[in-house]
């Protein structure tokens, strides 16, 4: 069996993606064409030999991302084998996993003070996450860590001294009856940047953080909440803005990359759209910033379209070419890659096949937008939205020159 193990690890790191696809190291000369993993006979288990990592892990990031939203659940069932082949057959060389989710469940056992006092342990989605993030690495695919910060029930109700409060007494909650933790509090934004540098010890090479924001709620329905610990004087974006710099200065240390998701109308927006979100604010304090330029999320007539989730070339093209002028004028200095949408809106028409999710990938491309993610909240991909990885055959030469 340990024979038979080396070979396969071999394999997977040398002949097919490995450390050598999609530009994370020197690929040096082409590569004979393999058996493409999904038609091998044998399945990927979480038992098989791991790729062993040198401490401490170091990474190179592919010249583009092109990455999966990955929810925790897929991530530590056997739906992560079914990704890894996808990764390997076609263009996708990243990952962005759940590591905190707007449940506040955590991906793996923390030792994290907080999320062991407020019983987040109890709800992880894997308990042997370095097995899984090795195999990831094996195969040559970058792995982010994403890290949900405002959107944490589980936080808001274990720690009700760092939550928004109700004028009607007892925890304030949003339209779906989900408690949100307080933006203004910097012990939430710790815990964060806590969670984060863990994620980055156990092999994640790129922190992505979400809600990093205010609730959108009606402002009627916000009338009823407290945030107690609002500074004299501090506004919403203020706030934003000064914990992202504390981000920064918590995680400098780890050397992996920041970047946020925001809203994909930051790019036009004059104000703070009413959660704190400022463009300038993300793009002068982070690596990569991710506008989420979903067209089933915008409005009715916006950029002069009826129907903008009908539209997902259009939609996308307008909104990114939007970031570009904004991120050239104001000096930013953070990349952007945005969010594109992979899933299908309730009843809205169109349905999102591949076609659809390609028009996006597309209008990026053409602006010189090399990087995006895809997001499907249940982690369902289709293959033929994606372009195949590429094979290079190198042709045999025979003893006299001549080819084979």
């Amino acid at each position: 069996m340990a024979w038979r193990a080396g070979a396969l690890l071999l394999w997977a790191a040398i002949s097919y993606r490995g450390l050598f696809a999609q530009g994370v190291v020197d690929a040096g000369s082409p590569r004979l064409a393999p058996i493409p993993v999904d038609q091998l006979p044998a399945k990927i288990s979480a038992s098989d030999v791991r790729y062993a990592q040198p401490e401490p892990l170091s990474y190179t990031a592919p010249r583009s991302i092109k990455a999966l939203y990955v929810n925790a659940w897929a991530f530590g069932s056997s739906k992560l084998w079914q990704l890894v082949r996808l990764a390997d057959s076609t263009e996708i060389n990243a990952l962005v996993v759940d590591v905190k989710d707007d449940t506040g469940c955590l991906l793996y056992p923390s030792q994290v003070r907080t999320a062991v006092e407020i019983g987040a342990n109890a709800c992880v989605r894997t308990k042997n996450i370095r097995a899984r993030l090795d195999t990831v690495l094996a195969h040559g695919i970058y792995p982010i860590a994403r890290i949900v910060v405002a959107k944490d029930p589980l936080l808001a109700e274990g720690k009700p001294g760092w939550s928004v409060q109700s004028t009607n007494g007892g925890l304030w909650r949003d339209r779906i009856d989900i408690a949100w933790v307080d933006a203004f509090n910097d012990s939430v934004w710790v815990y964060a940047a806590q969670l984060a540098a863990e994620a980055v010890r156990l092999g994640f090479a790129e922190v992505q953080f979400d809600y990093v924001r205010f609730p959108d709620e009606p402002k009627e329905h916000l009338a009823t909440a407290i945030f107690a610990a609002r500074r004299p004087g501090e506004s919403q974006r203020s706030s934003v803005r000064r914990h992202l710099e504390l981000l920064r200065r918590r995680l400098g240390p780890t050397g992996a990359p920041i970047t946020f998701d925001i809203f994909g109308l930051t790019a036009s927006a004059e104000g703070d759209l009413g959660i704190g979100q400022v463009w300038e604010d993300f793009a002068g304090v982070g690596d990569v910033v991710l506008p989420m330029v979903y067209p089933s999320h915008y409005y009715p007539g916006a950029f002069g379209f009826a129907h903008p989730n009908a539209e997902p070339y259009r939609i996308v093209r307008a909104a990114l070419r939007e970031a570009i002028a904004r991120n050239a004028a104001t000096g930013g200095t953070a990349q952007i890659r945005p969010y594109l949408q992979a899933f299908t809106l309730g009843r809205r028409r169109p349905r999102y096949t591949p076609f659809e999710i390609r028009e996006q990938i597309r209008a990026a491309e053409e602006l010189g937008i090399r990087s995006w993610v895809l997001w499907n909240p249940r982690s369902v991909y289709p293959r033929d939205a994606l372009r195949p990885y590429p094979i290079v055959v190198r042709a045999a030469v025979a003893p006299s020159g001549g080819e084979q």
